[in-house]
């Protein structure tokens, strides 16, 4: 009886043993994003946005979700943005484009003391200076100017 047990639970293990090679886990490793942003500096946001969005079903990185950001936050859909970059931020906190570009969603939408906040974390991350902190910088004494 014991025997016939022991059977049943291999074989119930060996029929359950393809559907989980199916269920995939995604990747964190980043594909080649050429193309992408090829559609993304030709104002193909569009286009970006949905290529990216099917890239993120299966890769887990940053770089993706910054760019889904980008795109989407191009398309004036900002709410979807915002969650983009918040998903950067958490696979990773110091992405400075994110950063920059959380920054720049946050003055579209008049949060300038949360792009102020962004600033200091771009601050913190450059101490010599880099292209993400200059450009918020300007974006935000624009927006203060007007």
């Amino acid at each position: 009886m014991r025997r016939a047990g022991l059977a049943a639970a291999l074989l119930a293990a060996l029929i359950a043993a393809p559907a989980a090679a199916v269920d995939t886990p995604p990747s964190d490793d980043l594909p080649d994003l050429s193309a992408i942003r090829a559609k993304i500096y030709s104002d193909d946001f569009e286009g970006a946005a949905a290529d990216l969005s099917a890239l993120s079903k299966t890769v887990r990185h940053a770089d993706i979700y910054n760019l889904l950001g980008f795109a989407t936050r191009k398309l004036g859909r900002f709410e979807e943005a915002g969650r983009w970059y918040r998903e950067a931020l958490y696979y990773d906190p110091q992405h400075r484009p994110a950063l920059e570009y959380q920054g720049e969603l946050f003055l579209q939408t008049g949060d300038v003391e949360a792009a102020r906040g962004n600033l200091v974390q771009l601050e913190f991350l450059c101490p010599e200076g880099c292209e993400e902190l200059d450009t918020l910088r300007a974006a935000i004494a624009s927006r203060a100017g007007s």
